[in-house]
């Protein structure tokens, strides 16, 4: 498998060959493509450690109320919530929701490492700019994600292995095209997706409050996976469009059926005392092609917002149009335009923030050597 460069904003070079980012001539060839959403990340600046953004020490009863609305669990929408008492539908939508947030802190240090690991690869110096501001942001995530775990359950769970096979293949790939449109499309349109549900369906307010700020965040990082579409995806060739195509369609795939299946977290129902193979086929008997479309319907639904990010960008064609047709009405999806569910809640959320940090512009502050 080769890699696909057709702008020379991507350009790459061995990360072993640090000589290759010496090379004068180098330092004037900067793409202006990316000055914007640089220069935009003053604007959506929070720090996860500073209670003036977000105070992680707001309480929430865990063992006694919903963390996110029950209907918004897809477990319970099949045998598996027939055989469950309220007490113990409150447990498993939230153990679920642990799951859930550990995911997502595991794939923010896995886009913390890849971000880090274009740092080492891309010559232009924009390109490489944009990459270590997206580190950074990356890195607050795992902060914050970290500290809303610590605040409701301690510790996060371990990763599973449909996405902790996914986040080591992305990170350690030496293709540029699959840790963008991997990382970039699939996992940050999976992400956008995950954050608007819970921020749409949380009960609890400190969970909405981390994914907004993180949202005002990853609607930027969104962008730089769609700025490559648009240099890349009309001038690759066919064969090299295919092979992008196939192994998105690949990865959705593993995602869609994977990523929430019950042999992916058996603690979970063992802890409510089920048989996790019982529940693994009542999943799967219960997982009808009508309810996932159903669940996919609403435009805050995680795998929709992943689908539309494909479909904007060029990727899906109608050699694998039916494979996510199968779920969603890709003509309508396609109609909406380039707007995300999760822009409006990210511009509120950086509107918030211009205000919060209104006060720290023009200040001067002392050095950190100085205290």
């Amino acid at each position: 498998m080769h890699d696909i460069t057709k702008d020379p904003a991507y350009n790459a070079v061995d990360p072993a060959d640090f000589p290759a980012m010496l090379e004068i001539e180098r330092y004037g060839n900067r793409s202006d493509a990316f000055d914007r959403i640089i220069s935009a990340t003053h604007d959506h600046f929070w720090d996860p450690l500073d209670s003036k953004y977000i105070d992680f020490s707001q309480g929430f009863d865990t063992a006694n109320e919903y963390l996110v609305n029950p209907s918004a669990n897809t477990d319970l929408k099949t045998a598996i919530g027939d055989r469950l008492d309220e007490g113990q539908k409150i447990k498993l939508v939230n153990l679920d929701v642990w799951w859930s947030f550990s995911s997502i802190l595991h794939g923010e240090q896995g886009a913390l490492s890849l971000s880090a690991s274009l740092c080492h690869i891309l010559r232009d110096p924009g390109a490489q700019e944009y990459a270590a501001n997206q580190t950074r942001e990356e890195a607050r995530h795992v902060t914050a994600f970290t500290r809303y775990i610590q605040a409701r359950w301690g510790k996060p769970v371990s990763v599973g292995s449909s996405l902790g096979n996914l986040l080591e293949e992305l990170v350690a790939s030496p293709l540029v095209w699959k840790k963008l449109v991997g990382m970039q499309m699939l996992v940050e349109g999976l992400a956008m997706g995950a954050f608007a549900m819970f921020f749409k369906e949380a009960r609890d307010p400190l969970m909405r409050q981390v994914c907004q700020l993180v949202m005002t965040d990853e609607a930027f990082h969104h962008k730089f996976g769609k700025i490559w579409a648009e240099r890349t995806i009309p001038y690759i060739s066919r064969e090299e469009h295919e092979m992008i195509e196939d192994w998105a369609a690949q990865v959705f795939q593993i995602l869609l059926f994977n990523l929430g299946s019950p042999d992916q977290k058996p603690w979970i129902y063992e802890a409510v005392g089920l048989d996790p193979a019982w529940c693994q086929s009542a999943f799967m008997e219960g997982l009808t092609d009508a309810l996932i479309r159903e669940e996919l319907r609403d435009a805050a639904n995680l795998f929709r917002v992943l689908i539309k990010t494909l479909l904007r960008a060029g990727i899906i064609t109608d050699r694998t149009r039916g494979i996510y047709a199968a779920y969603v009405d890709m003509a309508e999806l396609y109609d909406e335009g380039d707007r995300m569910v999760g822009d409006d809640i990210a511009e509120e959320g950086i509107k918030h923030l211009l205000k919060l940090n209104a006060g720290n512009r023009g200040r001067r502050q002392a050095p950190l050597a100085a205290e």
